[in-house]
């Protein structure tokens, strides 16, 4: 039997609260583009780059299911392809100079 309207809406915020690894992330991201849009390229694409990581590390550390939409394939394949791209990055926001 399927669930009523009024048994779906009370497991709303309990299934929303599950993804505060996401929107942790999503913070910061859309934070970064806050910095950069305000003429602070660096400061932007440091908090984008640290963002990322930080992702790469609740994908290590959380279990799977709390990892929420951070899981999108197996642990290792998530958690290397955000700590590379987070790392370069990271490298790319110290070495590329920012516009004059």
């Amino acid at each position: 039997m399927a669930q009523s309207d009024e048994e779906n809406v009370r497991h709303l915020p309990r299934s929303r609260l599950r993804e505060w690894p996401i929107s942790l992330v999503l913070l910061g991201i859309g934070l970064s583009m806050i910095f950069v849009a305000t003429d602070h390229f660096r400061r932007g694409s440091v908090v984008l780059a640290v963002s990322v990581v930080l992702a790469a590390f609740l994908r290590l550390f959380l279990p799977e299911n709390q990892a929420g939409m951070l899981s999108v394939r197996s642990k290792s394949v998530d958690v290397a392809v955000m700590a590379v791209l987070g790392v370069g990055l990271t490298i790319f926001a110290l070495w590329v100079p920012a516009p004059n």
